[in-house]
């Protein structure tokens, strides 16, 4: 046999050989098996090959000089910002928001379960209050934030649990054409309903970064926000603030963006509206 000759079984080894090298030359070639594949555009722009995944971080407090206003306005992120109305520093604070290209929200106070009425400032919405007197208030409040393309409320477990307060706090938003953010102080919570009868758009707080300011306890809060995005595909907002927690809170944020654009698309609050269902996990926290 041809093969099994001494002579020719040499010959068949050295080819053998040179077979076994050019594979190996040709597996490493660049542009060949080496060569990533991509099956879905969403892994190229966020890398976690979640196409509809979005986060959206809205800021509240502002408007009166707080601590942490630049630190977050200089956040290389789309904010939502909820500017209070009739303090030293609304007018300043929205129109920069909206200069560096982030959204300006009403950040609307109203009455609290617990506390005083006195901590809310100036043209907050109370339960006691007349209809007409409410209607006042969020049209004025809403004249004084400049760029305000919507309102969430500041407190108001006690005011957003009262269907009267709360019909005509949104019938003032659609007149004037805004969304409602419910930062979900209380779980009775009647804004959900209204709205949709109304057909008033609206969002829902998931979690708040810094009910307890301490850089620990908002580090927490942010691994669970990463860890709901990364179990979930879904869409989800977290509120933040401005004043004592403030640098911090925006330090941990500039911290964590790289993570969370690995996961999400970040967004403004109002590309999440109409975003949750009724089904949807709710953990609204202790703040008023």
């Amino acid at each position: 046999m041809f093969l099994f000759a001494p002579k020719n079984r040499r010959i068949f080894h050295a080819i053998a050989l040179a077979c076994i090298c050019v594979s190996t030359v040709f597996i490493a070639c660049p542009g060949h098996a080496d060569q990533p594949t991509i099956s879905n555009p969403a892994e190229t722009r966020n890398g976690s090959g979640k196409e509809n995944q979005k986060v959206a971080i809205v800021i509240d407090d502002f408007g009166n000089n707080m601590d942490g206003t630049t630190e977050m306005l200089n956040l290389p992120i789309p904010l939502t910002v909820a500017v209070m109305p009739f303090l030293p520093s609304t007018k300043k604070d929205a129109t920069l928001a909206h200069q560096k290209n982030h959204q300006v929200f009403v950040h609307l106070p109203m009455e609290p379960v617990r506390g005083k009425k006195s901590w809310l400032g100036p043209g907050a919405i109370t339960t006691d209050l007349s209809n007409e007197e409410i209607r006042r208030r969020v049209h004025a409040a809403i004249n004084d934030v400049p760029y305000a393309i919507g309102v969430n409320n500041h407190m108001g477990s006690k005011a957003t649990a009262d269907e009267r307060v709360m019909r005509v706090v949104l019938e003032v938003c659609r007149e004037h054409g805004l969304a409602f953010l419910d930062s979900r102080t209380t779980t009775k919570s009647v804004i959900a309903k209204l709205a949709k009868e109304m057909g008033v758009p609206y969002m829902e707080n998931r979690l708040f970064l810094d009910d307890v300011y301490s850089t620990r306890h908002i580090t927490r809060q942010m691994e669970r926000l990463c860890k709901s995005l990364d179990s979930n595909n879904g869409n989800y907002i977290a509120i933040g603030h401005v004043g004592p927690p403030g640098k911090k809170t925006a330090e941990v944020l500039r911290q964590y963006i790289p993570r969370l654009k690995q996961t999400a698309e970040m967004v403004y609050a109002s590309q999440l509206k109409r975003a949750y269902s009724e089904n949807e996990e709710k953990t609204p926290s202790s703040s008023e």
